[in-house]
């Protein structure tokens, strides 16, 4: 099913590049692609708090099991300055809820970047490259590489760099796979570049609903980066920047707001 939806802006973006976005407990977590910091906002669209993450070009941001995840693509930044944390590769990071500081970090399930996440009873989706998918996985049943893994605290046997065990993987044909959203039987992922959210199923991946969003001149529509629900109601965000290989379209600034169909 193919909608043809329209956007309604609500709040001031709190950073230039709105990369992801998360409802948890009636506030909005923001990822800040440029800074690598979270800007939590109440429901009025205050920030209330700002967090600051060892992320590395980050992108997908989500909450559950009481911490916060972000989606790290690693490479070079283009947008501030190198620092000791950075790796220049790919990792899902596990974060403090209140602080943003470190607990655990994970590769992705193909080695490569993320830009999207989604927490979902206790597992967690995430976005891949390639091949191009929406891979389930679980943070809490852990796949060890002896030969490169590092335990970070002999106490706590915590493990860094080890692999997140897959459950599923959902195979999709369109590119640039970015914000999720889960709803009922369904994810919702934006394909940033083709600026359309397809909803897939969970159990077989079929597309259920596509959504397209409506353009009064070449170029108007938002090109989505970051997505969340709330009341069963999609809100996305638009870091309007360009990423490597990447042209978005020039508008007249970055948006968080929500999608009415």
């Amino acid at each position: 099913m193919i909608k043809n939806v329209s956007t309604a802006e609500k709040y001031p973006p709190p950073c230039r590049m709105p990369n992801g976005l998360q409802w948890y407990n009636e506030h909005l977590y923001v990822m800040d692609q440029q800074t690598d910091q979270v800007y939590v906002l109440n429901t009025e669209g205050y920030v209330t708090k700002t967090l600051k993450t060892p992320t590395e070009n980050g992108s997908g941001i989500t909450v559950g099991g009481g911490f916060l995840w972000t989606a790290s693509n690693g490479g070079p930044s283009q947008f501030r300055e190198k620092r000791p944390t950075d790796t220049d590769i790919g990792w899902i990071y596990q974060l403090d809820l209140e602080t943003g500081s470190f607990v655990n970090r994970f590769r992705t399930p193909d080695g490569g970047g993320i830009h999207g996440i989604e927490w979902d009873d206790g597992k967690l989706w995430v976005t891949a490259f390639s091949p191009k998918a929406i891979y389930l996985c679980d943070p809490f049943d852990l796949v060890v590489n002896e030969s490169t893994d590092k335990v970070l605290n002999k106490q706590s046997g915590k493990i860094q760099g080890s692999a997140m065990k897959v459950i599923k993987k959902i195979e999709v044909n369109t590119d640039r796979l970015h914000g999720l959203a889960r709803d009922g039987d369904g994810i919702w992922c934006a394909h940033t570049s083709d600026k359309v959210i397809i909803k897939y199923n969970v159990k077989d991946g079929g597309e259920m609903e596509r959504l397209v969003f409506s353009e009064k001149e070449p170029g108007d529509a938002p090109a989505p980066h970051g997505l969340s629900i709330k009341d069963g109601e999609l809100w996305y965000c638009d870091a309007m920047m360009v990423g490597g290989g990447h042209v978005d379209p020039v508008r007249h600034g970055p948006e968080i707001g929500i999608i009415k169909v």
